[in-house]
């Protein structure tokens, strides 16, 4: 798809950003969001011009920002050759509407900037199709919008017959890409499993690096492995997810799955596009949660992690929390309220290697009860459950018996009371 803020012309886009100030929101909070809004467009591309922030009790329901604060920062796009204003906040495809009515330019918002540096970014035919599969669903109630913008650009020329004619034949259109593409993803996720089935025949336990955007989790996983992932001080430097083996200095072997970054309010849709990859968060045994401590925001970060966590269903996987980038901190002394927050946590910097051993140390501690290997035997009137213990466990044996399906499995420990009454013995 065509992306939304255009990178290959020479001149760069000139963006002016708007952000709202609901009573709710504390200013620190606001201005926070539109810094990380700021990176987003330079990590896209593009230049920051100017911003708006208003102070409303709620958004207005046609222009999301007041009329006269709309036109006043209109004025100011004309002024200064502002090619794009991008919102803060996800706005109605109504409100969009009326708001390039306003500004005479293209107007979009922070979930359309994010899917465009996704669509950047992925390089995997498996990511492709996950961000076109997000924009798709994004775009399809905002064709009428499309078309008029198309129809007022270049006076309804090229255009075929009667503009809905056009519409419905462009919603079907989408409608069947999208089909096309959530096939193509469930067969990807199918060979994804049979993948994870054959590293799984190693019976190694799997450990996944999760974190806000930019976190350093990527540089983490080649400090730690040798791999040679992309890394690079932008956010969403990394889309797709990268496996390699870990040695620990007990000898044991683990999988080490990097991911792509989580962010404060990540669309709805770029969760369920990407669910594919995400598989990897939730089958892992330990999540290695990567914060960057140097961030004013480290908490309000750590917050929406856990929340994209819940979302996926990962929230009570055992967690290591992993403070990196102590190389950027002031006389290189750490807060004491992090140790107090996070008793159990680890300081590292990624960049120079500090605190690699402790971390190590204590991934091989976190994983020594990562797997139980038990017999357990599923009643035929339960495939469900037996599907489960393919999803989540390491299948070892299988036997067909008249009164079930005998499994001998290694499974996490916090699924177990799950299967406690069919249990037959602890192997």
């Amino acid at each position: 798809m065509k992306a939304l803020i255009e990178t290959r012309n020479r001149k760069p886009e000139r963006v002016f950003i708007v952000g709202i100030q609901l009573k709710s929101r504390d200013t620190f909070e606001v201005q926070d969001s539109m810094a990380e809004l700021s990176e987003l467009i330079k990590t896209a591309g593009g230049v920051v011009a100017g911003e708006g922030i208003q102070k409303l009790d709620s958004p207005n329901s046609r222009t999301f920002i007041g009329t006269g604060k709309a036109a006043e920062y209109a004025d100011f796009c004309k002024r200064n050759d502002v090619d794009t204003v991008i919102f803060d906040d996800e706005l109605t495809p109504a409100q969009a509407k009326n708001l390039e009515k306003i500004f005479d330019c293209k107007v979009i918002d922070r979930t359309s900037l994010i899917l465009d540096i996704f669509a950047q970014r992925a390089k995997t035919k498996e990511g492709k199709l996950q961000v076109e599969l997000a924009q798709l669903k994004y775009l399809l109630p905002r064709l009428t919008r499309f078309w008029e913008h198309l129809s007022r650009q270049k006076g309804g020329i090229g255009m075929r017959g009667d503009g809905e004619t056009q519409l419905e034949t462009d919603r079907r259109r989408v409608q069947d890409r999208i089909s096309r593409i959530t096939d193509d993803l469930e067969e990807v996720r199918q060979n994804r499993t049979i993948q994870r089935q054959g590293r799984q025949r190693h019976n190694w336990p799997l450990a996944s690096i999760v974190g806000y955007t930019n976190a350093g989790k990527t540089t983490l996983l080649n400090c730690l492995t040798d791999a040679n992932g992309f890394a690079e001080d932008k956010l969403f430097a990394t889309l797709d997810p990268m496996t390699r083996r870990l040695r620990l200095p007990t000898n044991q072997n683990v999988l080490l799955s990097d991911t792509v970054g989580f962010i404060k309010k990540l669309p709805h849709r770029l969760v369920e596009a990407f669910k594919a990859t995400l598989e990897e968060v939730v089958q892992a045994d330990l999540l290695i949660n990567v914060v960057d401590i140097s961030h004013p925001q480290a908490n309000e970060q750590i917050l929406a992690v856990n929340s994209v966590l819940e979302e996926i269903g990962a929230s009570e996987k055992p967690t290591l929390v992993v403070f990196n980038k102590i190389d950027r901190l002031m006389n290189g002394e750490i807060p004491p309220h992090w140790n107090e927050m996070f008793p159990n946590s680890i300081f590292v910097s990624a960049k120079t290697g500090d605190g690699i051993n402790e971390l190590l140390n204590s991934i091989g501690y976190m994983l020594k009860p990562a797997r139980l290997f038990v017999e357990i035997l599923i009643p035929h009137n339960n495939p469900a459950l037996a599907a489960k213990v393919y999803h989540i466990g390491q299948v070892v044996e299988k036997q067909y018996e008249n009164d079930g399906v005998r499994f001998k499995v290694r499974l996490p420990p916090f699924v177990i009371s799950e299967f406690q009454n069919y249990l037959v013995k602890t192997l």
